[in-house]
């Protein structure tokens, strides 16, 4: 298993992601031009990217197709910084190339994302305050040392989280056995405690009913040493798993330059940002010398985490883990040989420190090749003639933690036009506890005492489409049974139909399964061979609609997951499903007040958001860490192409198959 050494990287292409240089560039210009103190804390320092106008006429430039001279996009970056002194949040623009203040806008009554030095702070903070202690203490814990806080996101509870008035998380404890133990074992139940990040102290401590700590440890890390009194989960590794060595021995069929990727006939660039982690940028695929633009940008617009226990250390849990706390901070420095394997190559995330430095996590992207099985085949049965091509994709990859969860972000593109996006969730459990001998509720009981409350995940995907160019319609297409009759006197008839989503009035859909519904993104300039539009399908895969009442208190907050699919006319300042800014949002600004507008949807620059939920009823097979479950969608080709287009697909020499 080989990583590709890395080529220096040069910016050259407006999208190439800021540099560490230029992270530290943009916050000394924006301190320098306002005057700003120590008390300023920059949030998220990337790319400004370039509109869509102006990349065109880059490329236009670049291709030769207009005659003049050198022409350079400005390099602009984009900044959200906290001042903790006016408790105001500000939006920024600089230009790099000018050296200079572009804009400065305060945002006043809404909250910045928590940052990394709260989110580390929270801890220590909390393990010093008295009546913390002292909770501590009337369940018999003395070893502060061993307790182990999360910075749980506020949600919105009442008036007293008004944005406006304070700056809020709700942390919640668990109890290590011994250092280095699995913490989430042992939650400390009934435990409430309200931090003020901006005075950096503790202002409640709530107190409502003490429940012994769960007896059993539950480490998951080889080997284990258990308490002799508990039946230990593992007691010897399996001996029978026989190695399997992936070689490419003349290398990967990708090439990179800075972070331009091409793989076989497909055309991308990466992007990274510390709140989206992982971005798509300028997805085309090269149909018999035409590069045929698919998708202009793609990526996570956001993430939200509801829990169905009203228990009080479980009712607020309702976060929204990308615009609460930004899943490019979070991402993990992928490992050679474990995260990924083959032939490997990484790209890093550069993000920012609250002094506007630049931190680089190294290899926060992982891109590789993987055999699928077989991409056609055909046995011509009179002939015995067998014709097989073997399928391949492009994985790319991006891996954060979120405390307790970890979710894996998989984009994989497939040598047959396919696109597809899927999510990996694994981890350990957000973990309650209850008398042991009691059955809960609202979730499954794990261990005794111990028990994971029922809890739902959503993600929602903005995806910035361009099928053969930038005028796109999405149309609807469900499969009904045609009317017994003359024309169909067996019953077995059944057609498709076409509705187009003409205007945002109608830009929200939900999943039909018992009309197999799926949506066309379809080209209002090209058609195929057939004369129709060319387009690509957007496929759902599997998900669910909230469980939570939509009288919740917190529901306002959420409105993308009320819909699967929504269409929005392009607008550069729609980016987050949920608004710019949800932590202690009562409610949200994103989806569905996109679609307030009423903008007209046919023949024009299209976002299609797709939201997609993961449903868990948590098993005992999840603890003590959960094997990984997945959850996506797929976009693939429909009319693009005038055939197969992955005919052309060599076949596999037969030495390879014994």
């Amino acid at each position: 298993m080989t990583a590709l050494e890395e080529p220096q990287v040069v910016v050259g292409h407006p999208l190439e992601p800021l540099t560490a240089e230029e992270v530290t560039a943009a916050s000394t210009i924006l301190k320098d031009a306002r005057g700003l103190g120590p008390s300023a804390r920059f949030v998220f320092i990337h790319l400004h990217e370039p509109s869509k106008a102006d990349l065109a006429s880059w490329e236009t430039q670049r291709s030769g197709a207009r005659p003049g001279g050198a022409w350079e996009l400005p390099r602009e970056a984009e900044l959200v910084l906290y001042e903790r002194a006016e408790k105001t949040l500000y939006e920024a623009v600089v230009s790099l190339t000018e050296g200079t203040v572009l804009a400065w806008t305060p945002r006043p009554g809404v909250q910045a994302p928590v940052m990394a030095e709260e989110f580390f702070a929270t801890e220590d903070i909390v393990r010093a305050d008295p009546r913390w202690q002292e909770a501590m203490r009337r369940r018999g814990i003395t070893d502060f040392d061993l307790a182990m806080i999360d910075p749980w996101a506020s949600s919105w509870t009442g008036p007293e989280d008004d944005p406006s008035a304070r700056r809020i998380v709700r942390p919640l404890t668990w109890m290590r056995s011994a250092p280095g133990e699995h913490g989430y074992a042992r939650p400390v139940d009934g435990l409430i405690v309200t931090v003020d990040l901006d005075l950096r102290e503790v202002v409640e401590v709530e107190d409502l009913g003490i429940v012994d700590l769960p007896p059993q440890p539950a480490n998951y890390e080889q080997p284990w040493i258990h308490d002799p009194a508990n039946v230990p989960r593992v007691e010897t590794i399996r001996d029978d798993v026989k190695p399997i060595e992936i070689t490419q021995p003349e290398g990967p069929s990708f090439t990179v330059d800075g972070h331009a990727v091409s793989w076989q006939k497909w055309h991308l660039r990466l992007g990274f940002t510390p709140r989206e982690g992982l971005v798509l940028h300028d997805v085309s695929y090269d149909d018999r010398g035409t590069r045929r633009p698919v998708l202009h940008r793609a990526s996570l617009a956001e993430m939200y985490v509801p829990y169905g226990d009203p228990a009080p250390t479980h009712r607020f849990k309702n976060v929204f883990d990308q615009g609460e706390y930004g899943v490019g901070w979070l991402a993990n420095p992928l490992t050679l040989g474990c995260d990924c394997v083959g032939h490997i190559r990484y790209f890093d995330g550069i993000v920012n420190d609250q002094d506007g430095g630049a931190v680089v996590i190294p290899n926060a992207i992982c891109m590789h090749e993987e055999d699928t099985g077989i991409a056609w085949k055909h046995t011509d049965f009179r002939t015995e003639k067998v014709e097989v091509r073997r399928r391949r994709r492009l994985v790319i990859s991006s891996i954060v933690t979120v405390g307790n969860y970890e979710y894996g972000y998989f984009w994989y593109l497939y040598n047959d036009g396919m696109i597809e996006y899927e999510v990996k969730l694994s981890g350990v459990i957000s973990t309650g506890a209850v008398p042991v001998g009691t059955v809960p509720e609202h979730g499954t009981l794990v261990a005794p005492g111990l028990y994971g409350p029922n809890h739902q995940h959503f993600f929602c995907v903005r995806l910035d489409m361009t099928v053969d160019g930038p005028a796109n319609t999405v149309t609807e297409i469900d499969s009904v049974p045609s009317p017994p009759g003359p024309a169909n006197p067996h019953g077995n008839a059944w057609v498709t139909t076409r509705t187009p989503i003409t205007s945002e009035a109608v830009g929200a859909r939900d999943t039909a399964p018992s009309k197999a519904r799926f949506w066309k993104i379809e080209s209002a300039t090209e058609t195929g061979p057939t004369g129709a539009p060319t387009a690509y399908a957007l496929m759902p895969g599997s998900t669910v609609p909230p469980m939570y009442s939509p009288d919740a208190v917190f529901a306002p907050r959420s409105g993308f997951t009320e819909h699967t699919v929504w269409v929005t006319a392009h607008d550069p300042a729609q980016r987050f499903a949920a608004g710019d800014y949800p932590l202690q949002a009562p409610v949200g600004s994103g989806l569905p007040h996109y679609l307030d507008g009423d903008r007209a949807l046919e023949g024009t620059d299209v976002v299609v958001w797709y939201t997609f939920g993961a449903h868990h009823v948590v098993r005992p097979e999840d603890w003590p860490v959960m094997p990984v479950s997945t959850i996506g969608f797929m976009l693939r080709p429909t009319g693009f192409f005038d055939g197969n287009p992955a005919l052309d697909l060599p076949a596999t020499e037969p030495t390879a198959c014994h």
